[in-house]
């Protein structure tokens, strides 16, 4: 059955700026600086995996370390997938000021840049998914196995390197009004190094020890940023190429189950690019949605409200046939 005793929909606020997709795309070359600064992100996170293993090595399994590692991604994952993803992004949901606020400090803990930036390219990628004004699609550079794994490695990071679309603040002309988005938004940085030494921290004080400090900073910081980047990566790769399509879309978007799961709802990606408002990802009952879970919580409790998700007969309608 799809979404069970689901509401009617609610239509996506009237705040979220209508881009003309059909306008050509052009894109600003990143400078040399903006260049190192992406090599770093990149390669940063997986050093400090790396480092982490090395460490961990001949010393057995820590939970400790397991701890501060899945607790802090589920932290900032978190913090992307509900709040820059579903929340600031596509309007799924309504919430008070200091909930944006504490989702846009727990999503920029992720390292992703700042809440104006994500959702500005995310917006794009909509408005033009797998077209050739798309940041990320891995459908652009011709047929056969070398050019599909060039198109894949384009989609995962080869994309930061072509810079930015041009004028992308037309795409969050909503937000920037928002006090609590723009303010987060601005203080992106700091956040994430709090997240970075938030881990490290802990780790010290519960070992009471400098190398819990080092292992936190490794596990619950730099490993954990390594999971996630190349989860939110993945939606743009992986979930472009391989996966189901259950529902019709002018896109190649895929359901791809392990990243369903990793990335909690957001690799139900076929679903999500039918009903991009919604904020359910995981429309059947065995698509596993930890966002879409949270999200209900809090409307439970009364901090979240117009959540929106298609009723099941908008769902069935749209079934690819």
């Amino acid at each position: 059955m799809l979404v069970p005793n689901s509401p009617a929909v609610i239509p996506a606020p009237p705040m979220v700026p209508a881009i003309d997709s059909s306008r050509p795309a052009e894109f600003d070359k990143p400078t040399n600086l903006q260049r190192i600064i992406y090599i770093i992100a990149i390669l940063t996170p997986f050093a400090g995996l790396i480092t982490g293993i090395v460490m961990l090595w001949g010393r057995g399994f820590n939970w400790l370390y397991l701890g501060l590692f899945v607790g802090m991604y589920l932290l900032s994952a978190l913090g992307v997938t509900v709040g820059y993803h579903r929340l600031f992004c596509h309007r799924a949901f309504e919430t008070s000021g200091i909930v944006k606020f504490i989702f846009g400090v727990m999503g920029s803990m992720a390292v992703e840049g700042s809440i104006l930036k994500w959702v500005s390219m995310h917006r794009c990628h909509h408005q033009h998914s797998d077209a050739h004004g798309d940041p990320h699609s891995p459908h652009h550079h011709g047929t056969g196995f070398v050019n599909m794994f060039r198109g894949l490695l384009h989609a995962h990071v080869g994309w930061m390197f072509r810079g930015d679309p041009k004028d992308l603040s037309r795409y969050v002309t909503d937000l920037v009004r928002d006090k609590a988005i723009r303010a987060c938004s601005k203080t992106w940085g700091l956040w994430a190094v709090v997240g970075m030494l938030l881990p490290a921290a802990l780790g010290g004080l519960i070992t009471m020890s400098w190398m819990g400090v080092l292992m936190g900073f490794l596990w619950g910081g730099l490993a954990r940023v390594f999971l996630i980047h190349h989860m939110t990566w993945s939606i743009n790769s992986i979930c472009h190429l391989w996966g189901t399509k259950p529902f019709r879309s002018h896109d190649e978007s895929r359901n791809n189950f392990l990243f369903g799961v990793i990335g909690l709802g957001e690799g139900w990606h076929n679903n999500h690019h039918a009903f991009p408002t919604s904020a359910r990802h995981g429309l059947r009952w065995w698509e596993l949605d930890l966002s879409y879970s949270v999200i209900r919580s809090l409307e439970t409790l009364g901090l979240a409200w117009d959540v929106r998700v298609p009723n099941s007969a908008r769902v069935t309608a749209k079934l690819a046939s």
